[in-house]
């Protein structure tokens, strides 16, 4: 690794500030935004998880795979918040993103490119605004991108220690997430990095292809290690709820990608910002003028996951291209390593185009952290995370205040409306050591099973104002008493009233007159 890893002092300087700018971006106010409802089920299930051991395959009961779950574990022991430590999860995720990023770039273009990827990596809302969510993608475009640079390695090289490293990252990424198994499918592109020099070029091809059977076979042997848990077949049955089938695409070729590529330049203009993407744009330019081989690499790992994707997926949302993005940050450095060379005699320039690639993340990121509604995310996005019944708001605080009850009551029940995503599992997750509070999931109805226990002890319902249609004047004619409600973000897309997270008391008498309703 020629020089890669020895710094001048200036240099060790920058590069410790890009990895202090990256945590300042990050850390700070981590539970600020209100939980999402997988990041509630990721949460839930890995404390689950700990408390019992044979439930350690529990995610395939929803065709999910465990391995993020696994991993969060060791930082209850550390952090009381389990939101705190779920999202802490993605931001040291992120810090091995940001390190893979480093290496490839470094060692297959230079050392400035290195900083300047990693800069666009720290400061990109697309890749702050998930570090800083408990889900599964952060993760996952780690696994991808350690994927292309040890992949990268395997070409140039040909060693067998690296293409078993590779099919450890291959099968890993897979254990993360099943899209995992686009990295397989991206790996022949790798190809493009293989120097195709006339001299023992069909001997080192051969010995390529080979290391990369390995690997991929050794991907798939770690990826059947679920298969000693129950619930493997989800895997592929629950697939079929989010991928439309192969025929679909041949009768209409267009249909989902048309839309689905709408959706993607309405997430790049607001998460990338018009600006980067221009600059991607010459960076591409640059690959196919010079002809870069590594680049053209990059392009195909994020090119072939992201056309899969537009394709086949029934859902389309903004987190799932997380993997296809860091590879284009990376090539973003390149073409701005390339314009800098270009323009070096002209700093004003130099300046300027600097400034005007950081302005729209500085204020992107600036209401992240301090200002959630003037966040310029894309409509959808904020509808999914900030407004609609996904989101989690005041959970921490209605679990406290429960707890709190249990403490001068012995025992306290609670029902919500939800029996699985932001409730109960969101509630639950801050209940978790609270032996005397009782959650029971359910539908938006005042069960039987509350009012029975409304007659012994102190019981609560939680739920989405949307879902449960009782407000504060009509509470009392449902035997409810509204305690405290907690407030979304407004809707500003649609006419649709805000939403809230509602607090009742479920009272031990309902009037006669509701009594047969």
């Amino acid at each position: 690794m020629p020089n890669l890893l020895k710094f001048t002092k200036k240099e060790l300087i920058i590069l410790l500030g890009l990895i202090i700018l990256y945590l300042v971006l990050r850390l700070p106010n981590l539970t600020y935004q209100p939980i999402f409802a997988d990041e509630a089920i990721y949460i839930r299930w890995a404390q689950v998880i700990r408390a019992e051991p044979t439930l350690r395959f529990l995610p395939l009961s929803d065709g999910k795979t465990p391995l993020f779950m696994w991993v969060m574990i060791p930082l209850f022991k550390i952090f009381k918040d389990p939101l705190f430590a779920g999202r802490l999860l993605s931001v040291i995720s992120g810090l091995f993103t940001l390190s893979a990023a480093f290496l490839i770039s470094g060692y297959f273009f230079n050392k400035r490119t290195a900083f300047f990827s990693v800069f666009f990596l720290a400061i990109t809302p697309f890749i702050v605004f998930f570090d800083r969510m408990a889900l599964v993608d952060s993760m996952l475009a780690t696994f991808s991108l350690w994927s292309l640079y040890i992949g990268l390695l395997v070409v140039k090289f040909k060693r067998i220690d690296l293409s078993m490293l590779l099919g450890y990252l291959l099968g890993g990424s897979m254990l993360v997430k099943t899209p995992g198994v686009y990295n397989v499918l991206a790996l022949p592109v790798t190809i493009f990095a293989f120097d195709w020099a006339k001299n023992g070029r069909d001997k080192r091809l051969l010995q390529v292809l080979g290391l990369f059977t390995l690997a991929v076979t050794i991907a798939f042997a770690i990826y059947n290690i679920l298969r000693l848990g129950p619930g493997f077949t989800n895997l592929t049955s629950r697939n079929q709820d989010y991928i439309f089938p192969l025929s679909k695409i041949i009768e209409t070729p267009l249909d989902p990608f048309i839309p689905h590529s709408r959706d993607l330049a309405d997430w790049s203009s607001k998460l990338l910002g018009f600006p980067l993407i221009i600059l991607l744009i010459y960076s591409l330019v640059i690959v196919a003028t010079k002809r870069n081989r590594y680049a053209l690499a990059l392009i195909g790992w994020s090119v072939i996951p992201l056309m899969i994707e537009m394709n086949l997926y029934r859902t389309f949302t903004a987190r799932y291209v997380l993997s296809s993005i860091a590879p284009l940050l990376i090539l973003a450095g390149y073409g701005i390593d390339n314009l800098l060379s270009t323009f070096s005699k002209n700093k004003w320039l130099i300046l300027l185009v600097l400034v005007v690639l950081i302005a729209w993340p500085a204020y992107f990121n600036f209401n992240l952290l301090t200002n959630l509604d003037k966040t310029p995310l894309p409509s959808n996005e904020r509808r999914g995370y900030l407004e609609d019944w996904t989101a989690g708001y005041g959970l921490k605080e209605i679990a406290s205040f429960l707890q709190a009850e249990a403490k001068k009551s012995g025992l306290v029940v609670v029902g919500t409306e939800g029996s699985f995503g932001t409730l109960p599992d969101g509630l639950q997750i801050y209940l978790d050591k609270s032996r005397d509070v009782i959650v029971i999931g359910g539908k938006a109805t005042i069960s039987a099973q509350l009012r029975e226990s409304a007659e012994k002890n102190p019981t609560f319902f939680v739920a989405n104002k949307s879902r449960f249609q009782v407000n504060a004047k009509g509470a009392s004619d449902y035997g409810l008493e509204l305690l405290k409600e907690y407030p979304k973000l407004y809707t500003k897309t649609s006419n649709n009233p805000q939403d809230a997270i509602l607090l009742f008391k479920v009272l031990d008498k309902i009037p006669n007159n509701q009594l047969k309703k």
